[in-house]
């Protein structure tokens, strides 16, 4: 086969360059070119691959049947629970991760439960041979997997194999380390990635193949390669957390088959990832008594509410006292502390103030306001909140205590743990008589003013 020419393309005016240069001939933008295909004449070349859809009239949107997607489950909860229930015929998944997070291990163990469930499957791998495949299945206690193992990193050879077994699921490991011999680039470049993953969504398409594709990650926590590469897919996880601890986060960020910002939790341990039934029992800290600066927090992470306690620490500062914060807003905990000063009373301006999510969830919703500002005010004073004690409420710049979605969801969750006392917006106030919530005395307020009179008559 004849290998194509080769040509520069410009990202930000489209214009095209036979060489590299530094400085984009057409719009004078620096370090902008990278490789890519060049048409042929014929187009053959390009149209050796299955397009993504077949050929269809125009149709009215309101005439187009609508058929709900079939699942396919992998045999891990916490895993389906993130791709919205399981697999999808043709759906291509990118998931990213920090090196030696869990990445490779979570994918083959789901791989060999869709074997053992009679789902024909294949996994690429291009930074270990068989052998090593082989030596970690062992590990993870999975001596008889039937899985198929192929170890390539060549894009058409690849193609060829998926072709050829038809496999329903397939993985890539991963992504960076394939190339194409239509490139002269090195495997992991711009182009490398982009076209070999285009290639490789195109064949999933065609075939019906759910193809997973392994990521590497920047030093920043970003997916290397072109930010393309996530547009191109259907959905985009993210493995999150402490290598040095033993709990996983797998987050969604984008799943055009489920809800976004849905979460999975992981342990690992000796024989690979298992899923963790009840994650608020980790974001809890084991208290025998209350004590000072600490204050439980109903999130909500995509559809599921969990319980996460919230740590304040004030201590005297210096000159210049520090605000730090972590798994929240550092800037939101400056503002939270003026509306504390302004509205409540309570001030920290000669305090260093420090903020943590227990268990090393990041909270990004602004539910989390009123917690952790009842939790700084606990540490301030000394004052231990009540036992079984939790809030949530967005607090705005006028001290207002505004409503969480979903508030409902949030008291169930936190009534089916045993928690005794609420402290939440009026609006998020449920009705008289509610059987769910047995047990749980609800304190609503509309101002930060009245959470501080509840505290302070609850103590």
């Amino acid at each position: 086969m004849a290998k194509e020419k080769t040509v520069f393309t410009c990202t930000e005016c489209g214009g095209t360059s036979p060489r590299w240069l530094g400085k984009c001939p057409a719009c004078e933008a620096w370090n902008t070119l990278v490789e890519t295909v060049a048409e042929s004449s014929s187009g053959a070349a390009r149209n050796r691959f299955a397009p993504l859809a077949g050929s269809a009239a125009v149709a009215v949107l309101a005439d187009i049947e609508a058929a709900e997607v079939a699942r396919t489950p992998t045999g891990i909860d916490e895993l389906d629970r993130v791709l919205g229930g399981g697999i999808v015929e043709g759906g291509v998944v990118l998931i990213g991760g920090d090196p030696g997070i869990g990445k490779s291990t979570l994918l083959l163990q789901a791989l060999d439960g869709l074997q053992r469930a009679q789902v024909p499957t294949l996994y690429v791998t291009g930074e270990e041979s068989g052998a090593q495949v082989a030596l970690r299945s062992r590990r993870l206690g999975l001596d008889h997997s039937q899985v198929k193992v192929l170890a390539e990193i060549q894009l058409e050879k690849i193609l060829a194999t998926l072709a050829s077994s038809q496999p329903a699921v397939a993985v890539i490991d991963s992504i960076q380390t394939v190339y194409s011999d239509q490139l002269t680039s090195a495997p992991g470049s711009v182009a490398q990635v982009r076209e070999c993953a285009a290639h490789l969504t195109r064949a999933a398409k065609a075939g019906g193949t759910t193809v997973v594709l392994v990521g590497h990650v920047t030093k920043e926590g970003a997916l290397a390669g072109p930010r393309v590469l996530e547009h191109m897919v259907d959905t985009v996880l993210y493995f999150e957390g402490d290598t040095h601890s033993s709990f996983r986060l797998v987050r969604a960020i984008k799943n055009r088959f489920g809800a976004v910002n849905e979460i999975g939790v992981f342990a690992m341990t000796e024989r690979g990832l298992k899923g963790v039934a009840n994650p608020s029992a980790i974001f809890l800290s084991q208290h025998s008594e209350p004590v000072p600066g600490s204050c439980v927090l109903v999130t909500l992470e995509g559809t599921r509410p969990m319980l996460v306690e919230i740590q304040a620490l004030v201590d005297s500062g210096g000159p210049s006292p520090r605000r730090l914060s972590v798994g929240l807003e550092r800037d939101r905990l400056a503002m939270l502390l003026a509306v504390l000063h302004r509205h409540a009373g309570v001030a920290c301006m000669d305090q260093d103030v420090f903020v943590n999510a227990v268990g090393g969830v990041r909270i990004s919703e602004p539910a989390a306001d009123l917690a952790v500002m009842l939790a700084i005010t606990s540490s301030l004073r000394g004052r231990a909140l009540p036992k079984g004690f939790l809030a949530f409420g967005e607090v705005g710049l006028a001290g207002e205590v505004r409503p969480a979605p979903r508030g409902q969801e949030r008291l169930r969750e936190a009534a089916k743990l045993g928690f005794s006392v609420a402290v939440v917006p009026r609006a998020n106030a449920p009705k008289k008589g509610s059987r769910e919530l047995e047990g749980l005395t609800i304190h609503p307020v509309e101002r930060i003013e009245e959470a501080m009179e509840v505290v302070r008559g609850l103590a």
